[in-house]
């Protein structure tokens, strides 16, 4: 008999809840079916979730459609939007509801702050990721900023020595990773204030599933194939576990990987749906069931 082990802290995290249920009241408290709800981008990275909010009647728009579209209510999506999005809507007569994520919101009050006062912002995190062009948007004008992935990055960095620099994270950055460029960067003698905002969700889900992919024979990571955090935990699982597969949904689990399997890990991203994680652990419990 075979064993599954869901982790606690698999699927929805509170900022990604807090901004589907946004979207989900403007949608449900809207005067008319003329009046237009949009989000600024996908709100989180589920392809599931934005399809049946577009149904719905919130339709996604971009930087191109600001300007075109009808006016109405646009929810800022939870990965944050640069200072000058925000402006933009609002002179195209756009309603804003701001469905940022509160932590990300965080790190545009620091770097904003810092930048004004001086410092150099240094970012960990992926440059081309929404969240982090986000947080570039909110670094005073002029001010020098560079974006870090890897130790690479990190040794190469040019800051003179003694020089002021304020670092922080994108919120779902490997946490491990994290740790080892700081040590990177505190041997170069800056004046640095450091802050890890990976936010508290993120690391425990990170160290959850690598705890779970160390003792079963097949760790599932479930998450869309654009969220960054579900990536990061398929990265984590697969170094602990060699049998580590990522999927979207249901449909994508090839129920072969499963046989003369005894213990199964299950995870998912923190833009990952209930329902999905549930369809997810029901076939696994099926097979388990038949192979009895």
């Amino acid at each position: 008999m075979g064993n599954i082990f869901l982790a606690k802290s698999a699927g929805f995290c509170f900022g990604v809840e807090r901004a589907v249920k946004m979207v989900s009241d403007q949608i449900e408290n809207r005067t008319s079916m003329d009046e237009r709800i949009y989000t600024y981008g996908p709100i989180i990275h589920n392809d599931t979730v934005v399809s049946d909010f577009e149904k719905r009647g919130a339709h996604v728009i971009s930087e191109e459609d600001m300007a075109t579209v009808e006016n109405g209510t646009v929810v800022i999506r939870s990965h944050g939007v640069t200072k000058q999005t925000i402006d933009d809507l609002e002179a195209c007569g756009h309603k804003i509801v701001d469905a940022t994520c509160p932590f990300v919101k965080k790190i545009h009050k620091i770097v904003a702050k810092y930048s004004e006062d001086g410092y150099k912002i240094l970012i960990i995190g992926n440059e081309k990721h929404p969240e982090v062009q986000g947080i570039i948007g909110w670094i005073k004008p002029g001010t020098e900023y560079i974006v870090i992935g890897n130790e690479e990055d990190a040794e190469s960095l040019h800051f003179s020595k003694g020089e002021k620099v304020c670092l922080v994270s994108q919120t779902t950055f490997n946490h491990n990773k994290f740790q080892e460029l700081v040590e990177i960067i505190n041997e170069k003698g800056y004046d640095m204030f450091a802050m890890s905002t990976i936010c508290n969700a993120t690391e425990l889900r990170q160290k959850e599933a690598a705890e779970i992919a160390a003792q079963v024979d097949v760790m599932l990571v479930i998450g869309d194939k654009n969220s960054s955090n579900s990536r990061k935990l398929f990265e984590i699982c697969s170094n602990k576990c060699d049998n580590t597969f990522f999927i979207q949904t249901a449909d994508d689990l090839d129920l072969s990987v499963l046989q003369s399997i005894h213990n199964i890990g299950i995870t998912a991203g923190a833009s990952t749906p209930q329902k999905i994680i549930e369809e997810v652990q029901k076939k696994c419990q099926q097979k388990i069931l038949n192979k009895c």
